[in-house]
């Protein structure tokens, strides 16, 4: 009888160290699947806005269409000034002789400074199984000057790029640490409320 409660106990606490390992074990492999995904979504976030950047030097306003940001990245171009001799010759300016030329570059050879990105999947929130960050544009007044300044914003939840992960309660808690914060609980960058030059809230 005794042998059979030794052994009873000693699984009991075998299976208690298990526990006590496996719940801290558990909550360092979700941070570290948090930072990596994190990561992803940042950089996917970061070209959006760079996308969308070209695409108001071009038009003066932002677009809340990724069929139009996209067909903007693969198909428009930018045009540059470029002055052919020096301004600050006034010889030269006198004579004629300085001259702007127009240049035109592709956007797709421009704007991610080199970087290849896959134009087509842009929209798309990495992890999240094809399911598109959420993309707003609009323009508002500001102050007492009532100047109109056109604004955008992408984002993405949490669980748009955590839910296949299965650790539900330590996702609760993310979203309860984002919600006594009064902050969006997953990653954006820009504003629909108000200018924030474009910011990431990663960056705050």
């Amino acid at each position: 009888m005794k042998t059979i409660l030794k052994a009873c106990l000693l699984i009991v606490i075998i299976g208690l160290a298990y526990w006590a390992y496996r719940i801290p074990a558990a909550s360092l492999e979700f941070q570290a699947s948090l930072d990596s995904r994190q990561k992803e979504v940042v950089q996917s976030l970061k070209d959006i806005r760079e996308a969308e950047k070209a695409y108001k030097r071009n038009y003066n306003k932002y677009t809340g269409s990724f069929d139009t940001l996209i067909n903007f990245l693969k198909n428009d171009s930018l045009v540059y000034e470029r002055a052919m001799g020096s301004e600050d010759d006034s010889v030269a300016v006198a004579k004629g002789l300085v001259k702007v030329e127009k240049v035109t570059i592709a956007i797709k050879d421009t704007v991610f400074s080199g970087r290849i990105v896959d134009f087509e999947n842009l929209r798309y929130i990495p992890f999240s199984n094809k399911k598109e960050f959420e993309l707003g544009a609009t323009e508002v007044k500001t102050g007492l000057s009532s100047v109109v300044v056109p604004i955008f914003e992408a984002k993405a939840s949490l669980m748009s790029f955590l839910k296949d992960l299965k650790q539900d309660q330590e996702i609760i808690n993310l979203y309860d640490t984002y919600k006594a914060m009064d902050k969006y609980p997953g990653l954006k960058v820009g504003s629909l409320d108000k200018p924030n030059n474009d910011a990431g809230n990663w960056e705050d």
